[in-house]
């Protein structure tokens, strides 16, 4: 969730990590610039922490790892870092890290009316730039509709938009889920 641009220099990854510590809001880092983080909807953390919980579960003793929007994503072959909303790695590559993955292969955005437009557009096409991310899943906050891109064996990014009744499949981590078991329960309201 980009909220508002500061405006500091341009930053080094190495840079932006001290001066990140030392802030009381996340910023993600794209092309040298820092973009506060805002913060989301009762159903957006609901949403966030029963798919945290739902992928945790499915892959315990696998070696992937579920991730909170406290770890920050480096995307791939570049100096940029996002928050996802969750993010699963399976890559032995991101267990020598410690303040980030580079290598996904699942990453989930729960939207909101101030990144939907973003979470769909830019920030996917840098996600794009990863070769082992497989399924994004971007979820509805206001109402029951979850929309999945997903890369195909021959590299192509296919569309699947899911509703009520739906069955979500995400082939990156070898599970399937009805749609309502992260909505049960939600008010949905559209945002205003």
């Amino acid at each position: 969730m980009i909220a508002a641009k500061d405006n500091p220099p341009n930053f080094t990854p190495e840079e932006y990590f001290v001066w990140e510590s030392q802030q009381l809001e996340k910023h993600e880092l794209i092309n040298g610039q820092v973009y506060a983080m805002t913060g989301g909807s009762k159903n957006h953390s609901l949403l966030a922490a029963r798919l945290i919980t739902l992928f945790t579960t499915h892959l315990e003793g696998s070696g992937c790892e579920t991730a909170t929007s406290d770890l920050r994503v480096n995307i791939a072959q570049t100096s940029n870092y996002t928050y996802p909303d969750v993010s699963v790695t399976c890559d032995e590559r991101d267990k020598t890290t410690t303040q980030y993955i580079t290598y996904p292969c699942l990453i989930v955005e729960v939207l909101s009316k101030s990144t939907e437009a973003y979470d769909r557009g830019g920030k996917f096409r840098m996600y794009q730039n990863n070769p082992v991310l497989k399924d994004y899943l971007l979820v509805s906050s206001t109402s029951i509709e979850i929309d999945l891109y997903h890369k195909n064996d021959a590299g192509q990014w296919m569309i699947i938009n899911y509703g009520a009744g739906d069955t979500i499949e995400l082939k990156s981590i070898n599970l399937s889920f009805p749609i309502e078991q992260v909505y049960r329960g939600l008010t949905l309201t559209p945002e205003a």
